[in-house]
Order: structure tokens, then sequence, then C-alpha cells
């Protein structure tokens, strides 16, 4: 049985996403459980309206509703009092795609901060920020090898709910909302920067 907060939390994302414009890459959603720990987790991927497939930016992020804060939250909605509230784990990957050259890396993280805006009372904090250079190998001897970059910088905490969350879950939309404008905005700047890309059918995959 899904917990009444976490699926509240879930529709709340993916409205405040839609409502920010943002396309869903429907192919990368997934729900997951871990048969062993407990543990529930979603993830989404979103880009800008109008980019092509694959787009040039891309949002990853993830939820994950320890087997812990489950307990908790059902302790909470039988009465009882848990040692501690539930909170979520929260993961984004921002990421520019299709480069055709290597990106200058003091350009990109000049508009990648090192923190997000305060979710509640944290902020995500950027953990890692990875250049990937993918090479295909050529077909025949005659054609160089395809080559592109990528950039992915990733954003991880822990987001606490307190009891007017557990009480009214719509009291997490302003938590969702800002989380929403910040990863739209980043992927704006992203996509403004002066990089070349590949087209499409010169990309596979990312």
């Amino acid at each position: 049985m899904l917990d009444h907060l976490l699926v509240d939390l879930i529709s709340t994302i993916q409205r405040s996403f839609d409502q920010a414009l943002l396309q869903r890459q429907a192919v990368e959603e997934r729900f997951q459980v871990d048969v062993f720990l407990g543990d529930v987790s979603w993830e989404t991927s979103y880009s800008l309206p109008g980019e092509e497939q694959p787009p040039r930016v891309r949002a990853d992020l993830s939820v994950d509703w320890p087997t812990w804060s489950q307990t908790s939250y059902r302790s909470w909605s039988i009465g009882e009092t848990p040692d501690e509230l539930p909170e979520v784990v929260i993961e984004v990957a921002l990421r520019i795609q299709r480069l055709a050259t290597a990106p200058p890396a003091e350009t990109v993280l000049a508009v990648l901060p090192t923190e997000s805006p305060l979710l509640g009372t944290e902020c995500l904090v950027r953990s890692s920020t990875t250049i990937e250079q993918v090479r295909n190998e050529a077909t025949d001897q005659d054609t160089a090898p395809a080559v592109r970059w990528a950039v992915e910088a990733t954003y991880e905490g822990s987001v606490r709910f307190d009891e007017a969350n557990l009480d009214a879950t719509e009291t997490i939309e302003p938590m969702v909302g800002a989380l929403t404008r910040w990863i739209a905005s980043t992927l704006v700047l992203l996509a403004d920067l002066p990089l070349s890309f590949l087209p499409p059918d010169q990309h596979d995959g990312g």
C-alpha cells in the first residue's frame, strides 16, 4: 500500500512541472520498490518545451521514500508520536547533452549554483559535476569516429516534513513550487549557453 503523503507529493510535483510548461520525458518515468529493504523510489525526467528528441538540456528527478519514513508516517497516521517525522531524499541531475565539442567547464559551472533554494528548511547541495565524452566507433575505415559530449551536475538532499505537512498535504505546494522554478530557470540558463550541439540524428541516447 502506498502512503498517502508520498502519492500527494508525486502528484504535486507532476502538476507543478506541468504548470511550469516543462515537457515530461514519458519513457524515463519509473516507480520502483526495493523488495529487500522496502524503500520506495520514483524517478522522472523533464525538459524545456519545444525541444527536439532527445533534448539538449534535461532534468532528472528522483524521490526516495525510505522504510523508516514509511514507518514514521504510518505511526503518526494512527495517532502515535514517532521519534522522527518522515522525510524524503531528493536527487536532481541537471544535464546538457548532444554537445558537439568539449564544453568549457567554467562557463557551465557559472550558471550551476552550489545549492538549490530552500525546500522547507533544507537545500539540495551540488555533490558532483561530470563531463562525459562518448565515442561511437566508425562504421567503416573512411569514417571518423562520432564523438559527443555531455555535462551533468547532481544535487542531493533531504526534505523533512513537519506536522503541518502531515495534517494538510497541500502545504507542500510552496516547497515543490520553489523546486520547480529553480529547475526550470536553470534549464533555461543552460540552454542559453553559447555551446555547439549535434542534431538529433547524430546522437544516440545522451
